[in-house]
């Protein structure tokens, strides 16, 4: 059975990622802050699918604890074929009002982490095999904080990466999904139907994971799980920046 590593896995599309991996029976290695709801999760995969569900519990914001997640991804003898960087979480929009060490902390999770666990996940994957989705977002393509700048470097370095070791065998996928019902918004204390966000540009998460499990499996750089995102993204390479980034602050987040 492949293996996969998922970060955020306790929560939101990282446990979506679990439950659909779980049912293709995939092993799985649940990596989060809450020991309480990875152990909840692995109970809930092992019992319904029958698979493997091995748990790391971990603060991605924490360079130690980063190396933790890394070494079992450099594990040779029980490799990884799937890594999925999911973990994240988001800030006011506000960067000057916003507290620095929150913005460094949200930079360590986002990139610094993301770059050590597919730095690591190579080691073992190269001339083996492999598959890497980072979850990014649409966000990634309009000027909206740091949020999208992170997410514009996840993108970025994955079409960059898909290219360069497709000849070891290994893929790269920027997952772009717009806004999409998790728990992100709620953790910011943004109840449901107060984000500021039509309704229509709600996603699913089930609808996004298997898109992005789909896409990866066909070796695309870049996928963005829905046609009024795409056709947004399409038009952000038109328009001015100052426009869409406008746009963009009439989101709370």
């Amino acid at each position: 059975m492949p293996t996969a590593l998922i970060t955020g896995a306790s929560a939101g599309l990282g446990a979506e990622f679990a439950r659909q991996l779980a049912r293709r029976r995939a092993d799985l290695v649940l990596v989060a802050r809450s020991a309480e709801a990875l152990q909840a999760l692995a109970a809930e995969l092992r019992s319904e699918f029958g698979v493997a569900a091995e748990i790391i519990v971990a603060d991605l914001a924490d360079e130690a604890d980063v190396e933790k997640v890394a070494e079992r991804l450099r594990d040779t003898a029980d490799p990884v074929d799937l890594l999925v960087n999911n973990a994240g979480f988001g800030l006011p929009l506000q960067f000057a009002e916003n507290d620095i060490e929150d913005e460094v902390r949200h930079l360590r999770v986002h990139v610094e982490a993301s770059m050590r666990l597919m730095h690591a996940a190579l080691q073992s994957m190269r001339g083996r095999g492999g598959r890497i989705i980072n979850v990014a977002s649409v966000a990634g393509f309009i000027s909206r904080s740091t949020y999208s700048a992170c997410k514009a470097w996840l993108i970025g370095f994955s079409r960059w990466a898909n290219a360069e070791y497709a000849r070891d065998g290994v893929t790269f996928t920027a997952l772009c999904p717009g806004f999409t019902h998790t728990t992100f918004h709620e953790r910011m204390g943004l109840a449901v139907g107060q984000e500021g966000i039509p309704g229509i540009m709600w996603l699913d998460a089930r609808d996004v994971v298997r898109v992005g499990l789909r896409d990866a499996a066909r070796g695309k750089a870049v996928s963005i799980p829905s046609l009024r995102y795409k056709a947004i993204v399409a038009l952000t390479r038109i328009l001015p920046s100052s426009l869409t980034s406008g746009v963009a602050r009439r989101g709370r987040v």
